[in-house]
């Protein structure tokens, strides 16, 4: 089965971190360019982060720079999302896909909530 799956959210402080990962099943991660993006509460889906498949010039969202590191291990089939001094608006669902983003890797995704 062709799916790609988010995981690693959670409820966290003002101030702290999280790592998401995405793990791919069926198909080769590293032979795509891959990207995390999120969706707050009423607001549109955004891409937060994007990487090439030999991991160069990685794409950050303005509002994310400097915080959030994406990153992958082609030998375990997974692209991670390391997220540093989160902050309330980066409360949201987050996914993973192909990039640009294939309609049939969207999954549930994971929340992220940032709240004291």
């Amino acid at each position: 089965q062709l799916r790609l799956v988010a995981s690693g959210g959670g409820l966290v402080l003002p101030g702290g971190s999280l790592r998401l990962s995405c793990t791919a099943s069926g198909f080769t991660l590293g032979s795509y360019a891959v990207g995390w993006f999120r969706q707050a509460p009423g607001k549109e889906p955004e891409g937060v982060s994007c990487l090439t498949r030999h991991q160069s010039m990685p794409y950050y969202a303005d509002s994310v720079k400097g915080r959030f590191t994406i990153s992958r291990d082609n030998a375990k089939n997974a692209v991670y999302l390391e997220m540093n001094d989160l902050k309330p608006e980066d409360t949201g669902v987050y996914d993973c896909n192909q990039y640009p983003p294939v309609r049939i890797y969207w999954g549930q995704g994971t929340q992220v909530t940032v709240s004291s």
